[in-house]
């Protein structure tokens, strides 16, 4: 895999919206956190439209996409917010330019289809808080992003959960949204799960809408060959007026019960205050004991 190069004092970064539509208003906090790390902010020409839930057409969200990707003078790519809508324009991209000198791209949820992508070209990317959402997270999260942007060690060191199967793997790390993540089977974004640690949240689903996505992954063999399993925060969940029977990680651990490789559960990534930056790609080790789960990049 290739690691885009570390950001200093100076570099340039851009940010854009492939997905839903975002305010000027909405991004303030974060345009001031981002100038106090010495780092220069351009803004996507259509950063700010709109066209129904969208920020702009899909072709003004390729658009900008693509001049951030074509731009040698910006070193990250910041996606504003996630929503909907990144998964109809990734293959309208072109990324050769891109691949001549890879940078960092930056998000969560919708983005992870960009994530999974940008495994299968070889390049890393960050899986991280988004500017949208500065104004709701811990100050730990905010910082941890800053820290991977500027390439400082990685290292997350978070409380025990019950359901943990306990174990030590290593492997590339990949995974994100995990409605995303299944819907890129039998696309060109589909990942080779083989001997990478996988890592899944999502927000506003129904539980039996989770136990179908991850039955979906467990038959397509996704869950087969894993290094290890992280399971993040799964947020605002709903249930039908029947009762399901299960809670989400009830759901997940039936499904890896058998499996010889560790999982660990409430991982602090996703949709809540508290989320952790991880690195796509790149090489992790995963440690779960009954006192701990580590997670070293």
């Amino acid at each position: 895999m290739v690691s885009p190069k570390n950001l200093v004092s100076g570099s340039k970064v851009g940010i854009i919206a492939p997905a839903k539509k975002v305010s000027r208003q909405d991004l303030e906090m974060a345009i001031h956190i981002l100038e106090n790390w010495g780092l220069e902010v351009e803004l996507g020409k259509h950063l700010f439209n709109s066209y129904n839930q969208f920020s702009g057409t899909d072709a003004e969200r390729t658009e900008d996409l693509q001049n951030m990707l074509d731009n040698p003078d910006i070193q990250a790519i910041i996606c504003a917010r996630g929503g909907y809508g990144t998964i109809r324009i990734v293959d309208k991209l072109d990324f050769t330019k891109f691949m001549q000198s890879p940078k960092w791209v930056v998000g969560f949820s919708d983005i992870t289809v960009l994530h999974c992508h940008l495994y299968n070209l070889g390049v890393e990317s960050i899986h991280g808080v988004m500017p949208l959402l500065f104004p709701k997270q811990t100050e730990q999260t905010i910082e941890s992003l800053h820290q991977v942007l500027f390439g400082n060690s990685s290292k997350l060191d978070v409380r025990p959960h019950l359901l943990n199967r306990l174990g030590i793997a290593e492997g590339e790390m990949i995974g994100g949204n995990l409605s995303l993540f299944a819907n890129t089977i039998g696309t060109s974004s589909e990942i080779d799960t083989t001997g990478k640690i996988l890592f899944l949240e999502d927000v506003n689903e129904y539980i039996y809408h989770i136990d179908r996505m991850m039955i979906h992954l467990y038959r397509a063999g996704k869950l087969d060959n894993l290094a290890g399993l992280v399971i993040g925060q799964f947020t605002e969940i709903k249930d039908n007026e029947i009762a399901f029977g299960y809670t989400v990680n009830e759901v997940i651990e039936e499904l890896v019960r058998e499996v010889n490789y560790p999982v660990c559960f409430d991982f602090p990534i996703g949709h809540e205050i508290h989320n952790l930056t991880m690195i796509c790609g790149r090489r992790a080790k995963l440690s779960v004991s009954k006192e701990e789960v580590l997670l070293e990049f």
